[in-house]
């Protein structure tokens, strides 16, 4: 907030805005990333001819920096749009069932950046240094909900999921190899620690220090670890099956629903106060 409110000097606020909206907004920036939000939103606010900066374009802004700007010369068909649509939705939706998982503050299918044919942003609501087992597993869940929900509606897999899986594995093999989250692999590393900066080309990579067996091990709990978490958000689509084909719906109408959407959607009360928010699963 202190950073902010260094670059928010030049620019004119909406009155109902709270910079700790803003903050909210960015976990993990840098000062110049803080510095670079502050102008791309002042730019947004010229654009629109508004007197005052407000959270939408703090929040159009993230979008801009964090999964490129929108291409809407980027055309996808009747059935790539549906696909997507339920991919996004399935994302949001298992977000909203599961415990301990940062809240969706919106979702699109209007395609952004090189690859993004959609995205679901969530925002943290407060500054977080540990996970514990289950929220990992339940981290996995939301990753995995979008190629969880075409395959129950389209019984197909796309490979709109690449993003996540890569995440997805990411997590998984460090809760084996970092953690010690493997019952029958002990309460042991298996990984070294990373390297602060890039490795000098052509040097070796690093030893290995376990045997093969382990090396099995590994992969073995690695792939139970990622196929629990797509079972789990398998069980809470299929559910919620007749929620998710609503909201999917809806936004293949809109093409963007925001927090207050998806409460109403599942019939929770609206916030009375949002705060903001922050990226979460980007396709």
């Amino acid at each position: 907030m202190d950073i902010l409110k260094v670059h928010l000097k030049k620019i004119l606020l909406a009155p109902e805005l709270d910079i700790e909206q803003i903050a909210a907004l960015t976990p993990g920036f840098s000062g110049a990333d803080l510095a670079n939000l502050v102008n791309e939103a002042a730019l947004l606010a010229t654009r629109r001819g508004a007197e005052s900066v407000t959270l939408d374009d703090f929040t159009r802004a993230i979008e801009r920096i964090v999964a490129g700007l929108e291409k809407k010369n980027r055309l996808l068909n009747p059935k790539e749009r549906e696909v997507v649509a339920f991919h996004e939705m399935g994302h949001a939706l298992v977000a909203m069932s599961l415990p301990g998982v940062d809240p969706v503050h919106k979702i699109s299918i209007i395609p952004r950046g090189i690859g993004a044919l959609g995205y679901t942003i969530q925002r943290p609501t407060e500054d977080r240094y540990l996970m514990t087992r289950e929220e990992l597993e339940n981290k996995m869940a939301v990753l995995l909900g979008g190629r969880a929900a075409e395959h129950i509606v389209f019984r197909h897999l796309s490979t709109g999921a690449a993003d996540d899986l890569a995440k997805v594995t990411d997590i998984a093999r460090s809760m084996v190899m970092r953690y010690g989250m493997d019952d029958k692999l002990g309460h042991i590393t298996y990984e070294g620690e990373r390297p602060a900066f890039l490795q000098v080309p052509g040097a070796p990579p690093p030893s290995r220090t376990y045997s093969e067996e382990t090396s099995r091990d590994i992969d073995h709990a690695v792939r139970k670890i990622v196929h629990a978490a797509f079972d789990k958000a398998q069980a809470v689509l299929t559910e919620r099956r007749e929620t998710l084909e609503r909201g999917a719906r809806q936004l293949l109408e809109k093409e963007t629903l925001v927090e207050d959407d998806l409460r109403t959607l599942v019939g929770r009360p609206k916030k009375k106060h949002p705060s903001a928010t922050r990226t979460e699963t980007i396709r």
